[in-house]
């Protein structure tokens, strides 16, 4: 009786083991097959908006307005609708205030998207104005009759798509003109190659506001506050905030300086920077190609001395807004030398030197505003004629987002694998 009664649980155990194994791998069947689609659909993506001339009277203009303005109204409807979720918690009080303001810009952008749409649609039989003209629909219905959602209580997690839409609207105002009339590379379309890649770390370094600020300023403020008061403090703070706000721009850059230079010079960091230089086309939506990890010790380097030495908020605030959109203006597809101000401060002729492939110019010009930091140490280099050639040498860096993102780990996965016996990827 004992010997049956094992071997029934013995076959029960053996059954449930292969059951479970046999769940398993249809989840994992599953979850192949959901990224074999993403896969598809931005493959597709690609073939089909990257590398696209938008000629004038054919509707592709009207098309791509109609299309972009859906989706930023579908984000931003999305936005009114369920505020404790997609927006962060410093703007909201902004949007209280400007309620009506912010309400009209998003009828407005529905509109004249719908307006885009229906002219690519309907006179030029455009299929993408008509899919412009769907995402305004769809912006409608998400935004009638419910835009003013009840107030809901502060959740602990977030996402900025608020930052992302408004942000993205600003930059593309603003440099979209810009690069249009002042090009310094003529033949380089708007709808270049990669630029859907880079609107994806656009994207998900604008939405994933909170997972940086969790794992950059968190970390610094807690420790700040078991360290020692720091004499230095009253004295900067007490300073005007105009000098606060130069300071920042000095300390800052030295300290990121000698990161840059260590992520080209230390192989294990270069495999992450790696893939901001691994864009062949300089535009402003190329300055947001940047691996998470490098952004995280970016940011942790750049906020330490600004927690260390106590500057004034508003200062820090000037700071963060002067900083950002030098920092993609930099990378813009721009003409202008600035003669007088070249050694000054960082210039777009002086970054696209540091991105460009030629032997010269690898491993130069590591400051992001100060060029003098280059010149003492050494590294700078500025010929009289612009840079034309950039991306990375020696390295096939994978054109998606997620392979640039698993592809730095993908040397010491191989290497473990090996050392257990097994082949490589």
């Amino acid at each position: 009786m004992g010997i049956r009664k094992n071997r029934f649980k013995a076959a029960k155990t053996v059954s449930f083991v292969y059951n479970s194994g046999m769940h398993l791998k249809c989840i994992d069947n599953k979850a192949n097959n959901s990224i074999e689609r993403i896969k598809t659909m931005t493959d597709h993506l690609r073939s089909k908006f990257e590398n696209l001339e938008l000629n004038a009277g054919h509707g592709k203009v009207s098309a791509f307005m109609s299309m972009s303005l859906g989706l930023l109204s579908i984000c931003a409807a999305l936005c009114f609708l369920f505020p404790s979720v997609l927006t962060t918690p410093e703007l909201r009080p902004l949007y209280s205030r400007h309620y009506e303001v912010f309400y009209y810009c998003l009828l407005a952008g529905i509109f004249i998207g719908a307006g885009f749409g229906a002219y690519s649609a309907i006179i030029k039989q455009n299929r993408y104005g008509f899919y412009g003209l769907c995402f305004s629909l769809i912006a409608v219905v998400l935004g009638c009759g419910l835009i003013q959602a009840p107030a809901l209580p502060a959740l602990p997690f977030y996402a900025g798509f608020d930052y992302f839409v408004i942000t993205l609207i600003i930059l593309g105002t603003v440099f979209i003109p810009l690069e249009g009339f002042f090009a310094k590379n003529k033949d380089q379309k708007l709808l270049r190659v990669g630029w859907v890649t880079d609107m994806k770390y656009f994207m998900f370094s604008h939405v994933g506001i909170q997972l940086f600020s969790f794992l950059t300023v968190m970390p610094i403020q807690y420790w700040i506050t078991h360290l020692p008061h720091n004499p230095i403090v009253p004295y900067v703070q007490a300073q005007p905030i105009w000098l606060q706000f130069i300071e920042l721009l000095i300390v800052v850059d030295f300290t990121t300086y000698w990161l840059h230079r260590a992520m080209h010079e230390v192989n294990f960091l270069w495999r992450f920077h790696a893939i901001h230089h691994s864009s062949e086309h300089m535009d402003w939506l190329a300055s947001s190609r940047l691996h998470i990890v490098e952004v995280i010790m970016t940011r942790f380097i750049a906020t330490l001395p600004i927690f260390l030495l106590g500057f004034h908020t508003s200062a820090v605030f000037a700071y963060l807004v002067f900083i950002s959109f030098h920092a993609i203006f930099i990378h813009s597809n721009v003409r202008f030398r600035f003669p007088y101000l070249r050694w000054l401060i960082a210039t777009p002729e002086f970054h696209h030197w540091h991105h460009s492939s030629e032997k010269p110019a690898i491993d130069k010009n590591y400051a992001a505003f100060i060029p003098l930091y280059d010149v003492v140490f050494k590294s700078v280099y500025m010929p009289n004629h612009l840079a034309s050639i950039y991306g990375t040498v020696g390295y096939k860096i994978p054109n998606s987002f997620v392979k640039q993102f698993t592809w730095p780990f993908k040397r010491y996965v191989n290497k473990l694998k090996k050392r257990f016996g097994k082949d490589s990827v």
